[in-house]
Order: C-alpha cells, then structure tokens, then sequence
C-alpha cells in the first residue's frame, strides 16, 4: 500500500511504505526544510540586490540571518579637505598616560523592537527619563508604538542617565541606542 502527499517544496512523494525507515523520513523532512530555507535565502538576496538597502536582518525565532551587500563592510574613506593626503596616516600615537582615573565607560539602553519612540506616555506627562537622572534595572525609559500597541521600554542598566539619544515622535530600529547610562 502507498499512498501519495504533497511535501512542501509541491512535488508528490510516496509514503507508508513497508520497508522505510522513520530516519529516512526525517532526513527527507530536513531536506525540505532545507530546501526551503535555501529559496528564501535566495529570494532575500534578489531583494536586497533591487534596492537601496545595504542590509537585511531576519530573525525566526532562534534563528537568525543577515545579509549585507559589499558595500557595507568596505571601509568609509573620510578626506578632510582637497589638499587631504590619500595615504593611511598610520596607527595614532599612543595617549600619554595619566594618574587620573579612566573615565566610568557609558552603556547603551537599547531599544528591543523597532517602532516609533515616545519619551513620555502623554504629550503634557513629564518625560520617563531625564538627563543626569539616577535609575535602576527595570525603570521605564519609554514607550515604542509597534503596530498600534505601546511597549514599555525598561533599562537594563543601572546608574545616571548622560544622554537620551533617541527623539519623541522619531522612528528607532531593534537595537538602536535609546539612552546612554553612567554605571553607578
């Protein structure tokens, strides 16, 4: 007995047969996953080579891709004027060393999603976060509007707030900096 089905990629395979093996099975399913994973790879490229953008990200649950097109892992050349020299001016000289401290580095709070940005929860509410403001993990930085539901953003950072990067009413990208924090 044999019956036939459509497997994902649209061709008819043969199934039930007495003599196949469960791990053959799963092999032919992982193909096909594969399979498929590979066209959209494929169709995503084309994409990306159609239009302006220089990147595309996708994240699938645990799985994630990126593709980029050469021209954003090339290097950005900055001239400083017409009579800027072409050469590599070579490593910079080394910083004298000081007996002050290092200064604390600053860590980002950045945004989980992408979405419209608001800094407080009405227009005449006072902001979430101020400059020079103390906060803890989990105090609320902002909202981000995504398809007509406001997210609550909260650090996960503690310490005082240095600069707020990102404006009210502005779009901001996943794991674009919101704030800036001085650890405490």
């Amino acid at each position: 007995m044999s019956e036939t089905r459509d497997d994902p990629i649209g061709k008819p395979s043969e199934a039930g047969k007495a003599g196949e093996a469960a791990s053959g099975e799963v092999a032919a399913s992982t193909s096909a996953e594969t399979a498929s994973l590979l066209s959209l790879i494929d169709r995503l490229g084309t994409l990306l080579e159609k239009s302006d953008l220089v990147e595309i990200e996708v994240q699938s649950g645990e799985t994630g891709i990126i593709l980029r097109k050469p021209a954003a892992l090339a290097p950005v050349v900055v001239s400083s004027g017409p009579g800027a020299a072409a050469a590599d001016p070579g490593p910079a000289p080394a910083a004298p060393a000081s007996s002050e401290p290092p200064a604390p580095t600053v860590k980002a709070v950045r945004a989980p999603l992408t979405g419209v940005f608001y800094s407080a929860s009405s227009p005449t509410s006072p902001p979430f976060v101020t400059v020079g403001q103390k906060i803890e993990v989990g105090h609320v930085v902002g909202l981000i509007e995504a398809m007509k539901l406001f997210n609550e953003i909260k650090s996960d950072q503690a310490g005082r707030v240095v600069r707020i990067v990102a404006e009210t009413g502005k779009l901001v990208k996943a794991k674009q900096t919101l704030i800036e924090v001085e650890p405490a």
